[in-house]
């Protein structure tokens, strides 16, 4: 996982007992969101980086209300990266975790957000993306890994290409992985993902991917149909969750034109 913030003053913050142990390293800050803050650390030995995601109490919430909450989304969280990683799904490992105090410890996987490699590559480019055979192929890996999710009846909430990291080959670091395309995709950041097995939330799902891509790297939407060949490749009951693409297509097209 690579910094998207810089390194704060983590001791202004609440933390959990966990990121205080003087066994470990001091915890960097990677990024704060509304619900949580996630670290990089230590587990067990320095040389065994985790991610550490933090979700703080809510003074605007009930304290019970807010505990219950923190609880059920930390213990659904891990339970569906759990089932993902039995099912075969390249997902963070799951090393620890208290509901009570409001922390998941998770792999820290190594490499950058796809987002970061796909605009990499595109540079200032306007030409030639549609013949660029190495992204098509990066594509076509994207699709693999959302079919196969959605295979296992697992639904993400939140599929961009910020959510998905590219881990490079062995030998290779991080450094020279952000130019570079190669590596296995994994799928990070379930925080908001649930059981499924309805055609219409995979399509919904499918859809935020489809405009957080066009959004993000609008030169590039000319390639996405990779993505969706490659997921029916993958996904047996693609053709059903493909056609309910098209009216949840419909459905946001209107909305857009009633504003």
């Amino acid at each position: 996982m690579t910094a998207t913030a810089s390194e704060a003053v983590v001791h202004e913050f609440p933390l959990p007992t966990i990121l205080t142990n003087p066994a470990s390293t001091p915890p960097t800050l990677i990024t704060q969101g509304a619900e949580g803050r996630l670290y990089k650390t230590t587990y067990l030995l320095p040389s065994i980086p985790c991610a550490l995601k933090y979700r703080p109490p809510k003074p605007w919430r009930h304290p019970i209300l807010d505990q219950r909450l923190t609880k059920h989304r930390i213990l659904s969280e891990a339970r569906i990266l759990s089932k993902c990683r039995r099912d075969g799904l390249r997902v963070p490992d799951v090393y620890a975790l208290d509901e009570a105090a409001g922390w998941l410890m998770l792999e820290w996987v190594q490499g950058t957000p796809v987002r970061i490699n796909i605009n990499q590559r595109l540079g200032d480019r306007t030409e030639g993306i549609e013949a660029d055979e190495e992204l098509k192929d990066l594509m076509r890996r994207i699709g693999a890994a959302v079919g196969k999710m959605h295979s296992i009846g697992i639904i993400h909430g939140d599929l961009t290409t910020s959510n998905m990291m590219l881990n490079p080959p062995a030998g290779q670091t991080e450094t020279d992985n952000v130019s570079g395309l190669e590596g296995e995709i994994v799928i990070i950041d379930l925080g908001l993902a649930s059981g499924g097995v309805h055609d219409e939330d995979r399509a919904v799902d499918l859809y935020v991917l489809e405009r957080a891509f066009g959004s993000t790297h609008p030169r590039a939407e000319c390639i996405f149909g990779e993505v969706l060949d490659a997921y029916k490749q993958s996904f047996k009951q693609a053709g059903v969750a493909l056609k309910k693409l098209e009216e949840v297509r419909m459905r946001g097209r209107k909305r857009s034109m009633l504003g």
